[in-house]
């Protein structure tokens, strides 16, 4: 039995002004499959992360997530699916940045918790309860009341991680989860990942 198809790709193009970042990429990625892509910087491996979640547009092609075409430009055989499909499948999708990203004001539990209770409208006591099993799971359920400017940099990325669990992905993705760690703190994170 064939693997469900969770991402695709289609002949995606991307550029900033004259500078081709993405030229007619294609890729797909298979239920339970774990991708890398390697590549030096600047060749376009967050951009092209960024587009399969939206964060940036496309000039052209198209993206799929779990068949629903959530992004295209100049590719009428792929009609993007209706905003509401969109949403649905973008949620599926969580997202883990090399720079962590965490609201500054906010506590560990509550940079955790924001999302599901904003975007997936679930009651803040049973997000928090959720958001607790996400931190036991990285090992951070003792710095539940700490704001990020007393975490280390791979405490912060655990943070981050629980984060992006604690929406109940179909998928992942990791732009450079480790590059901004010090050396004895990579595997802090990649034994969580």
């Amino acid at each position: 039995m064939p693997l469900e198809t969770m991402i695709r790709l289609i002949d995606v193009y991307k550029s900033f002004g004259d500078i081709k970042v993405l030229e007619g990429v294609s890729l797909e990625v298979r239920r339970g499959e774990i991708i890398s892509i390697i590549g030096p910087s600047g060749s376009g491996k967050s951009t092209m992360l960024r587009c399969i979640n939206k964060l940036e547009s496309l000039d052209k092609g198209a993206v799929e997530i779990e068949g629903t075409v959530v992004s295209s430009a100049g590719m009428p055989d792929y009609p993007q699916a209706r905003p509401a499909e969109v949403r649905k499948n973008l949620g599926r999708t969580g997202m883990v940045f090399q720079s962590f990203n965490l609201f500054p004001h906010m506590t560990v539990i509550n940079n955790v918790i924001e999302a599901p209770v904003h975007v997936k409208k679930m009651k803040k006591a049973a997000a928090r309860e959720l958001g607790m099993q996400q931190l036991i799971r990285v090992g951070l359920e003792d710095k539940v009341d700490v704001y990020p400017s007393k975490l280390s940099g791979g405490q912060k990325q655990r943070v981050a991680i629980a984060r992006a669990l604690a929406m109940n992905p179909d998928m992942l993705l990791f732009d450079e989860p480790t590059s901004a760690l010090d050396p004895e703190l990579i595997g802090e994170v990649l034994d969580v990942i």
